[in-house]
């Protein structure tokens, strides 16, 4: 193609700009459903107020002209539709389910942002050869329901359709039954429509971009991740008889790989991280020395042979704290995600989109999961971050600028007509 043909083109959608206050509005409108006193958001997966927020994004789905169809995990997908019907689709998308005290931009951003370039791309009469897809992904949070991404991770084929819509929630409700009784059992069989291509735009959820003052990360790919479970065992004793030498303390042998833990995680700068977040110890009494303590480790790198360092130092160091405690100690792997890298050529969509707009960007590394994260096992994937207000996020008062969440949806429509022709 000579680059007089090439260039029209390429000024047509290099000027393009999406509406910042509608989707601004939109934002606002569907944070109403579920809105909780401090500005939040609770619409946890299946729930009524679920039905209610995916009844008004279907709706302006149909009101933008999308075919919507659902699938039998309850995702849900609207198509916009290409020119060139051997094209498969380029999507964009997230999830609208919350944290019990979640906020109004996890996830709803990333479906919004994506509605957005499709009414963007209406209002200027604006054809794609490849159809254009908005993905909303069922229980992405995991809250009420496990596993956690798990509509994104069963169109993955990452788990078995059947398990998932047996998951069970406290009151023993099951996936299948609810989704049934909100009306959103599909059944497009999982995976129909496969993707070209998926782009997934969202608030960064940590401190990073805010920090240096930039609107756009550019997500090369996410951390690995292993989640353990330790137990430790050691004996309950009177507090005030049994000298310290003579003690089993548990709770002593928690403490010691807690620290352990925030070591290994500083050893692997800058992108390691070890955290300890969920913690129970027996007997709980104030005058008896712990007999039992069980705690949760959280391990995520970047690489594999990271991951894998951690994992050892982490087995390392509870072998060495058992032997100086005098307890024994399980650690047990309960959940895994390997590191996942992102398509060359979107993330360079995506790069590539930042600057025509003209916006500093930075590349950054993922923390969280995401849908991104599954879906990039069946399509070439990238994704978008923009700042947080300090970096706060699954929190009622999770917030972000109306600039920088304009700026984010611009590189999306930008980077998904790159892949889209």
């Amino acid at each position: 193609m000579t680059s007089s043909t090439h260039t029209p083109a390429l000024a047509a959608r290099h000027d393009l700009r999406i509406n910042g206050e509608r989707l601004w509005t939109s934002l606002m409108d569907l944070a109403k459903v579920g809105a909780t006193p401090l500005g939040g958001v609770r619409r946890l997966a299946l729930t009524d107020l679920d039905r209610a927020g995916r009844d008004l994004v279907v709706s302006w789905m149909r009101e933008a002209g999308l075919t919507v169809r659902i699938d039998q995990i309850g995702n849900i997908f609207g198509r916009r539709a290409g020119t060139d019907p051997a094209r498969k689709a380029v999507a964009s998308g997230s999830h609208i389910d919350t944290q019990p005290s979640g906020g109004r931009f996890d996830g709803n951003y990333g479906v919004l942002a994506a509605l957005e370039v499709v009414r963007t791309l209406n209002e200027h009469n604006i054809s794609t050869a490849a159809p254009i897809e908005i993905a909303i992904w069922t229980n992405e949070e995991g809250t009420r329901f496990t596993p956690v991404m798990m509509g994104s991770g069963a169109y993955a084929g990452v788990f078995e359709l059947a398990d998932v819509l047996a998951a069970r929630d406290l009151d023993g409700l099951a996936v299948g039954d609810e989704l049934t009784r909100i009306g959103y059992a599909g059944d497009t069989p999982l995976g129909a429509e496969p993707l070209d291509a998926y782009f997934e735009a969202h608030i960064e959820q940590g401190p990073i971009l805010e920090d240096r003052g930039l609107p756009i990360g550019i997500v090369t790919g996410a951390l690995g991740q292993r989640w353990f479970d330790v137990t430790v065992t050691g004996m309950d004793a009177h507090a005030g008889p049994t000298p310290m030498p003579l003690r089993r303390d548990a709770g002593l042998a928690m403490a010691r790989i807690i620290e352990a833990v925030n070591a290994i995680a500083l050893a692997e700068a800058p992108d390691g991280r070890g955290t300890v977040g969920y913690v129970q110890i027996g007997p709980n009494s104030r005058n008896v020395i712990p007999g039992s303590a069980s705690f949760s480790v959280d391990l995520r790198h970047p690489h594999q042979e990271g991951l894998l360092r951690m994992d050892a130092a982490l087995r390392e160091q509870a072998a060495a704290v058992a032997t100086s405690t005098r307890t024994r100690i399980e650690v047990r792997q309960v959940v895994e995600f390997p590191p996942c890298a992102f398509d060359q050529h979107c993330v360079d969509l995506v790069r590539e989109a930042a600057q025509t707009h003209d916006l500093p960007h930075l590349d950054i590394v993922s923390g969280a999961g995401h849908d991104a994260v599954y879906v990039a096992r069946v399509a070439p994937t990238a994704m978008i971050f923009v700042p947080c207000k300090d970096g706060i996020s699954h929190n009622e008062i999770e917030d972000a600028s109306p600039d920088d969440i304009e700026a984010g949806a611009n590189v999306l429509l930008t980077a998904m007509l790159g892949r889209a022709g």
